[in-house]
C-alpha cells in the first residue's frame, strides 16, 4: 500500500522509492570506520548501527605494555537519548538520558522526511569513508530535502541589541519544532534593513558569544584548553532558566549547522561525542577535569590502591560550598580496593561525563535534534563536526604556507 502525500494534487506525478531488503552479506559489508578511538559502527539486521571495538592497531598497542592493559582503558559509554509521549498530553514529549556500554548503543538509519523513510545505511556507509568535502556536499543535499521552502512559510525574528540574548532565547524557544527548518530572517529593532545574510551572520556570532561567555555562568573553560567550553555543573544556581537556555543553545547550534553559519564557541570533545552519539572513554575526562584524569591514571601504577584511602564519593565545590556526592548507594562507607577499582573508575566516568550535567546535556541535545536529524550526522567524526560549527580553532601557519601560492605582480607604467 502506498500513501499519497497530504499536499498531493489531482494529476500530479509522485516519485517514490520502494524499500529494498538488504541481504545478510550486504548488511555485514556496511561499516562506518572513523579510524578514531578504536571503535567502528556496523549495521545490524534491524538496519540500525551498533558500535563494535576494532581489534586493530589500538589493541595491538595495548598488548605491548603491562601498564596499559587495564580494562578501564578499553571501557566506553555512549549516551542514550530516548523520547516518549506523556500520558497527560500526547503533544508533550518526555526525554530520558543515560550512559550505556558502547556495544549496547544503537542508531537508526532512517530519516522519515528523506527517501520516504527508507534506510540511509548504504549512503551513510559510502560517504563516511569519503573526504570531508564530499561528506559535506552530501550532507547539504540531505538538508535541502528537509528545508521548508520560502513560499511555504518563513520566520522573522526581531530582537533588541540591548537585550539581545534574552530576546533571542524567547523568540527561538517560541518556535515549534516543525518550524525550525524554515528559513529565518533577522532584524535588529530600530535598525531597518534587508537581511541578505549579513544580519543573520552577525546574529549567530553575537548571540553565541554571549551564551558561551563564562560570566553568564552557563559554561566554563575546559581544564586544558581555554578555547573550548564545558557545561558549568552549577549553572542552575546562577540562572533559574538555565535549562531553557541550554535548549536554546542546542537549537542555535543546530540552526547554525543547518544554515551554514559559524558560532563563536568551541565545545570540549565529550560534548561533540554526545551530539554524534560516539563512545566516550576515560581519556575524555582530561578535558573536563585534568586532575581527576591524572589521578585515575596513577591508580594503574599502584600495587595496592587501598593506600590512597579512597571511597565511592566525589566532592564538588558549588559556589564556595563543598558538597559530597555518593557514586553509589552507601558509597561513603565503601573503600576502593584492587577488586572494585574498575567499578570505581566506571562510576567516576559516568558521573563526570554525564550525570553531574545530565539535565543540561539533555536539553542541549533535544534542541539540536529539533533541527538536525541525528542519523545525518553519522558521516562525520567529532573533529569534522567542530569544523562545520566553529571553523578552525587554531591557525596552522605551516599548513597555510603549504597551501599558498605566491605571485609577483609588477606595476605597469604607461
Amino acid at each position: 500500500m502506498v500513501t499519497c502525500p497530504a499536499n498531493a494534487r489531482p494529476g500530479q506525478k509522485i516519485r517514490f522509492q520502494l524499500p529494498i531488503k538488504l541481504s545478510s552479506d550486504e548488511i555485514q559489508s556496511i561499516k562506518l570506520n572513523y579510524q578514531k578511538d578504536g571503535w567502528v559502527r556496523c549495521l545490524s539486521t534491524d538496519l540500525t548501527f551498533h558500535w563494535i571495538r576494532s581489534e586493530g592497531e589500538v589493541d595491538g598497542q595495548l598488548k605491548d605494555s603491562r601498564d596499559l592493559t587495564w580494562a578501564f582503558e578499553r571501557i566506553a559509554f555512549v549516551r542514550e537519548l530516548r523520547s516518549s509521549a506523556t500520558v497527560s498530553s500526547k503533544s508533550k514529549v518526555d526525554h530520558s538520558l543515560q550512559l550505556v556500554p558502547a556495544k549496547e548503543a544503537s542508531l537508526s538509519t532512517v530519516v522519515p522526511a528523506i527517501n520516504n523513510g527508507t534506510s540511509l545505511a548504504q549512503e551513510l556507509s559510502r560517504y563516511a569513508a569519503m573526504p570531508f568535502q564530499h561528506k559535506e556536499a552530501w550532507f547539504r543535499q540531505q538538508i535541502a530535502k528537509i528545508q521548508v521552502p520560502w513560499e511555504d512559510g518563513h520566520i522573522k525574528i526581531n530582537v533588541r541589541r540591548e537585550n539581545l540574548l534574552q530576546d533571542s532565547m524567547e523568540a527561538t524557544e517560541s518556535i515549534t519544532q516543525g518550524d525550525m527548518r524554515k528559513i529565518f530572517r533577522f532584524e535588529f529593532i530600530s535598525e531597518p534593513g534587508v537581511d541578505a545574510g549579513g544580519v543573520a551572520r552577525e546574529w549567530f556570532q553575537l548571540v553565541s558569544a554571549l551564551l558561551f561567555n563564562p560570566d553568564f555562568a552557563l559554561w566554563s573553560y575546559s581544564s586544558i584548553n581555554q578555547m573550548c567550553m564545558q557545561i558549568n555543573p552549577s549553572s542552575g544556581v546562577a540562572n533559574d532558566e538555565h535549562l531553557r537556555y541550554f535548549h536554546f543553545t542546542g537549537r542555535l547550534l543546530g540552526k547554525a549547522l543547518f544554515d551554514r553559519q559559524i558560532v563563536a564557541g568551541h565545545l570540549v570533545r565529550p560534548l561533540y561525542k554526545h551530539i554524534l552519539g560516539w563512545p566516550v572513554t576515560v581519556a575524555d575526562l582530561e578535558q573536563l577535569d585534568a586532575d581527576t584524569y591524572a589521578n585515575l591514571c596513577k591508580l594503574k601504577d599502584l600495587e595496592d590502591v587501598e593506600v590512597c584511602c579512597l571511597d565511592f564519593t566525589v566532592t564538588e565545590d558549588h559556589w564556595g560550598t563543598a558538597q559530597t556526592i555518593e557514586l553509589k548507594s552507601d558509597g561513603a562507607n565503601c573503600m576502593v580496593t584492587n577488586r572494585n577499582v574498575d567499578e570505581y573508575i566506571q562510576l567516576q566516568m559516568r558521573y563526570r561525563l554525564l550525570e553531574r550535567v545530565k539535565e543540561q546535556i539533555k536539553a542541549l541535545l533535544v534542541g539540536f535534534y529539533d533541527v538536525i536529524p541525528e542519523a545525518l550526522l553519522s558521516v562525520f567524526d567529532f573533529q569534522e563536526l567542530e569544523l562545520l560549527l566553529c571553523g578552525l580553532p587554531e591557525i596552522d601557519i605551516e599548513d597555510w604556507k603549504r597551501n599558498t601560492e605566491q605571485f609577483l605582480v609588477l606595476p605597469i607604467y604607461p
